[in-house]
């Protein structure tokens, strides 16, 4: 890709690091953060990526940069997704035209990347915990630098980020931003509030305060208890002002609300927050997609923008599982949703609008969702929990003991299933299959139609016990569905074995699931233009394996089988049915299992995820051919 050209912005052109931030005058910083804005509106519609929440913090992330310095002191951004301000100013600004893209910039803060992403993070509510463990590790090393955690305001969702509260220290050189963007998080809201805020965070009170301090400590005999008197006083008229809240109650110093998209402002409160030493909490509110007048009105749907001219043009699987979803909720009146702050990207928007009493959201928080949704099963409901793949790994020991031990009935909707080309190894779905082969009585469907996503609801209702349901993101592969699926298919016919073959007397036979069936069908193509045949087999449930392998045994066919599959290999799909079948004693030993064997892919630039996973259509061909050859 070429080098982003900057000519055409005046001041964010000369910004290539920090130092070069520090050094502008005060007076241009607004039109750096009007710059930045534009840049952003441009490059993230070309690239796809995370808009809204970006546009939002623009001014505190250089009021960060102006204040503190990276990389000596430590800037954790919780999630990591709104630090593409903080990607440009710390010299990743010419690579910009890269992000997301193979072999580019992250979308999230990755520490391999640059020595300013102090850690990295796809997951929400990490940031305060991180932030405190480098805290005290500079602490242990005697060092004087400073931790700042940028925490939005849905990340205090999270139980991880109460458990980090919980746990701060007052020795710590640790300042916590809470960016308060759509919810409120404090009582302490309203213009007075604010106004004492302002008013301990100014250059003057900051003097009077230490003057006072100075002056009093110096008074023979009564200087020290007097001193101790007035600060008593200031905080019992601080509690009768206003409530305290919560970050005070838990011994941390608390300033806020301010304004977080005035940048003269944060600057002195961050300045004062530096000087305080100890733990601070700075409350700021910033307007999401500021700047942007779509994302401005519409910032929940500016989350996340596909890129500019890449929106599919057929229904994605999550809105397959949405429609799905609402036509069972009409004959299935104990049917219930529950989604961690994701009825958009999980397709479950129109349940929430046509039934909303059955639908619910538990902020980010999906451990609470599977428990909270085995309490509804107890109770008599049909719980359907809908997560992406990467953020169900938060909620396995919820699955298992909550769930499954107890034979409760509960639907895992697995969105985003596979490997992720955009987000990265944060977001690879390659996990679930594993994890949840592991637990004795969950089954596992895995559709690669709109009606097989109902089809395994269908299933998943009648069976009971837990059922998850996985499929990747985007529109449905429409070539798999002609080459696999007969023409009548209903969305009631249950999830099955599907067979595909390149012609007669096949020599060899893969077995696999999912979008990843397309490779397979690419490579039994190429080897039949090479003179033999291959037959593919298209599983749409996998566990129990038992029962898949009685179901596959009879189409194995060749002198070689090959299971194919798109997630760790350990545990998976492959190895839990290659012993189901030596079980039924229908496999024979000249077999091979294609699957990621590191589930933290990062394809370099040129290069598909699935070619760096060496599950792609050309490494399934050089397996193939290894394997006819030992019969030879």
């Amino acid at each position: 890709m070429a080098t982003e050209n900057f000519d055409a912005y005046k001041l964010l052109g000369k910004i290539d690091s920090p130092s070069d931030l520090k050094a502008l005058a005060a007076a241009d910083l607004p039109l750096l953060a009007k710059e930045i804005r534009q840049y952003l509106s441009y490059r993230v519609r070309e690239n796809g990526g995370h808009l809204s929440s970006n546009l939002g913090v623009v001014e505190l992330t250089m009021a960060i940069h102006r204040v503190f310095s990276t990389p000596q002191d430590h800037v954790i951004f919780d999630v990591g997704h709104q630090s593409y301000v903080h990607k440009l100013i710390t010299g990743r600004k010419a690579q910009f035209d890269t992000l997301r893209q193979a072999g580019g910039l992250s979308g999230f803060t990755k520490r391999a990347e640059s020595e300013h992403d102090a850690f990295g993070a796809g997951h929400s509510s990490t940031a305060i915990s991180a932030a405190i463990g480098m805290a005290t590790a500079d602490a242990l090393n005697g060092s004087d630098a400073y931790t700042v955690a940028v925490v939005g305001d849905g990340a205090l969702t999270g139980g991880l980020a109460y458990e980090g509260l919980n746990n701060c220290r007052s020795d710590l050189r640790l300042i916590i931003v809470i960016n308060e963007n759509e919810m409120s998080i404090s009582p302490n809201t309203g213009g007075l509030s604010e106004h004492l805020s302002r008013i301990r965070s100014s250059k003057k009170y900051i003097s009077a305060k230490a003057f006072t301090s100075r002056t009093l400590r110096a008074l023979p005999l009564i200087g020290k208890p007097l001193y101790v008197l007035l600060r008593f006083i200031k905080k019992r008229v601080k509690r009768l002002v206003y409530q305290e809240n919560l970050f005070e109650q838990m011994g941390l110093r608390y300033y806020g609300p301010l304004d977080g998209n005035d940048i003269e402002g944060l600057i002195a409160s961050l300045s004062y927050a530096k000087q305080c030493g100890g733990n601070t909490v700075l409350h700021v509110k910033t307007q999401k997609g500021m700047g942007d007048s779509e994302a401005q009105a519409s910032p929940d749907l500016y989350h996340g923008v596909a890129p500019q001219g890449k929106e599919p043009a057929a229904p994605t699987f999550s809105e397959y599982f949405g429609g799905a979803l609402c036509r069972m909720a009409k004959d299935e009146p104990d049917l219930c949703a529950i989604t961690a702050a994701m009825s958009y990207g999980t397709g479950l928007e129109p349940f929430r609008v046509a039934y909303s009493k059955r639908f619910f959201d538990v902020g980010i928080a999906e451990g609470h969702a599977v428990t909270f949704a085995a309490g509804l099963a107890a109770g008599g409901k049909l719980p359907v929990v809908a997560l992406y793949s990467t953020f169900l790994q938060r909620a396995y020991d919820n699955v298992l003991h909550d769930a499954a031990l107890q034979h409760l009935p509960l639907i895992l909707a697995i969105d985003r299933a596979g490997f992720s080309a955009a987000d990265g190894a944060t977001h690879h779905g390659v996990y679930d299959v594993s994890l949840l082969s592991g637990i004795a009585g969950v089954r596992i469907f895995a559709p690669v139609t709109g009606e097989g996503i109902a089809a395994s609801l269908n299933a998943a209702r009648k069976r009971g016990g837990v059922c998850a349901i996985r499929y990747p993101s985007g529109a449905q592969n429409m070539a798999l569905r002609e080459a696999f699926y007969p023409m009548g298919v209903s969305e009631h016919d249950a999830p099955r074995v599907r067979v595909w073959e390149s012609g007669s007397a096949p020599r060899a036979t893969v077995v696999t699931h999912g979008r990843i069936a397309d490779q397979a069908l690419a490579a039994a193509r190429a080897l039949q233009a090479e003179g033999f045949s291959v037959r593919v087999l298209l599983c749409e449930y996998l566990a129990p394996y038992e029962e898949l392998a009685a179901e596959v045994a009879p189409h194995l066919a060749g002198e070689a089988t090959l299971f194919l599959e798109e997630e760790i290999r350990s545990g998976g799909f492959g190895e839990n049915l290659a012993s189901a079948l030596k079980n039924h004693g229908t496999l024979h030993e000249n077999y091979a299992i294609i699957a990621a064997e590191n589930g933290f892919v990062t394809p370099t630039s040129g290069q598909t995820v699935w070619q760096a996973a060496g599950v792609d259509a050309e490494a399934l061909c050089r397996t193939l051919r290894d394997l006819l050859k030992n019969k030879q």
